[in-house]
């Protein structure tokens, strides 16, 4: 399991950088993941984990990438019904066959079908440990909820208390540094709803200098004008503490850059 984390954390500097790309299990061919191995196969170099589904990992990821899998392992509801009513999508066992380095989870603290999400959680931690593979999980925030730093204390702390191995959850203003210091496991950031590139590094930025141990990001890199340069510059900010000025400055030269295209 500690090699498994290993994988995702880069011993360096004990952080990761993670792409989302699991969106299309509720919510079908996101914008900038319709055709994956032209968008995303050649961001795969950068990026320290993978979060996907088994489907397009066997159909689409190549196996010679070597990239880290985050095994997406729950589902169910599309976005036209209530998200909270998720159930575990994936076994254990295929997750081992698979090779993934860890398999995650949501978990709808507050949510209508709470007490099924943090179920499945506890039995998706539960076949981890017979197999040796970390479990993550994802706090949802529903549309009646408010992400702040008290709702974020609750869920990631319950998430961690009951056994997940590292929890990704969402950046608030004000206290974010009351969240990680709260969560006794590593706490990855999520990146969210697509923003302006200098502003998701600013973002991220102040997430790993409030305690993040890295940021899980998808729309903010695959939706980016250039995803490529965007996602190395989250690798600056991530694993060097570059600031976001400079980061931004990065994207901007790697985008602008000789013989550079456009994904």
């Amino acid at each position: 399991m500690q090699s498994r984390l290993a994988r995702i954390f880069r011993p360096e500097s004990g952080r990761t950088v993670m792409l989302a790309i699991d969106h299309g299990y509720f919510q079908g061919p996101t914008a900038g993941l319709e055709r994956v191995d032209l968008s995303i196969v050649p961001l795969l170099p950068y990026a320290d984990a993978l979060m996907t589904t088994r489907g397009m990992l066997r159909s689409t990821i190549p196996p010679a990438a070597r990239v880290p899998i985050v095994l997406r392992a729950s589902g169910g509801p599309s976005v036209l019904r209530e998200l909270s009513n998720e159930q575990l999508a994936v076994s254990m066992e295929d997750a081992a066959r698979v090779n993934a380095s860890a398999a995650a989870v949501q978990v709808f603290i507050g949510g209508e079908f709470e007490t099924q999400s943090v179920r499945n959680m506890t039995r998706l931690v539960d076949a981890g440990q017979r197999y040796g593979i970390p479990v993550l999980a994802v706090t949802a925030v529903g549309k009646d909820l408010t992400r702040d730093a008290r709702y974020l204390r609750l869920a990631t702390r319950i998430c961690a208390e009951l056994g997940a191995h590292f929890v990704k959850t969402y950046y608030c203003e004000k206290g974010f540094d009351t969240v990680a210091s709260a969560c006794p496991v590593p706490l990855v950031m999520a990146g969210g709803k697509k923003v302006p590139e200098r502003a998701a590094l600013t973002m991220a930025y102040n997430a790993i200098e409030n305690g993040a141990a890295g940021a899980d990001m998808g729309r903010n890199i695959f939706q980016s004008d250039d995803p490529q340069a965007m996602i190395r510059a989250v690798r600056a900010v991530v694993h060097e503490s570059m600031k976001p000025g400079e980061a931004y400055a990065l994207f901007r030269e790697e985008s602008a850059g000789p013989g550079h295209v456009v994904d």
